[in-house]
């Protein structure tokens, strides 16, 4: 797995906004924000918030949608899922 991919779930936002600036901070040159389903919104809050309050610095450089096909109890199921690449 990669050190610079952060998985956004269900905490607060700003949990993730702090592990994107870490990232940055420890030398990274790019960050991937993923995230599925309904933590959607709070991966581009995380996005958001990264570039326009914390790190004026860093850009989104590339936004990615797809689906995913995840196995249930009730059988197969579709996912939305986004993947936001933040940086320099």
């Amino acid at each position: 797995m990669e050190d610079n991919v952060v998985f956004v779930g269900t905490k607060p936002v700003m949990n993730y906004c702090l592990a994107v600036v870490t990232q940055f901070n420890s030398g990274v040159d790019e960050v991937i924000i993923k995230a599925r389903g309904k933590s959607i919104v709070r991966a581009v809050d995380t996005a958001e918030l990264v570039t326009r309050q914390f790190l004026s610095n860093v850009v989104k450089k590339q936004v990615s949608i797809s689906t995913d096909t995840v196995e249930t109890d009730a059988g197969t199921t579709n996912v939305s899922a986004i993947e936001i690449i933040l940086g320099h």
